[in-house]
């Protein structure tokens, strides 16, 4: 039985300002779609293996949002990772904490004014 999360979509003002801020944090290009209206940058993703697949996206009624559903990326090294946010324009709101055996978390505020969470085991 798989996992119930699919995928998920973080909500952009700015998606070419998003999508350079993400590159920049997990390391990897986004890759970019349109679904109709909705322009959209996918973040790296294998068929089949673990884990949801997610994208930014700017359309009518996706609005960046403190409040709501929280989006955790899993992340090699949340340290480095928080630095990175740092450089190119993120705000760290909770530092990297211990969740017992589930590893580390922290959040931050993206360039588009998301609350985002990232997830380690080290």
């Amino acid at each position: 039985m798989a996992n119930p999360v699919n995928w998920f979509m973080i909500p952009v003002k700015d998606l070419e300002k998003a999508k350079k801020f993400y590159e920049a944090v997990i390391d990897d290009e986004l890759s970019r779609s349109e679904m109709g209206p909705m322009k959209m940058a996918w973040f790296p993703m294998t068929n089949g293996a673990p884990g949801a697949a997610g994208a930014l996206v700017k359309g009518e009624g996706y609005v960046p949002s403190h409040a709501g559903t929280l989006v955790y990326l899993h992340v090699k090294d949340i340290d480095d990772t928080m630095a990175r946010i740092k450089v190119h324009g993120g705000r760290v709101l909770i530092p990297k904490s211990r969740m017992g055996e589930y590893g580390f978390v922290a959040h931050f505020e993206d360039t588009e004014g998301n609350r985002v969470a990232l997830h380690s085991y080290s």
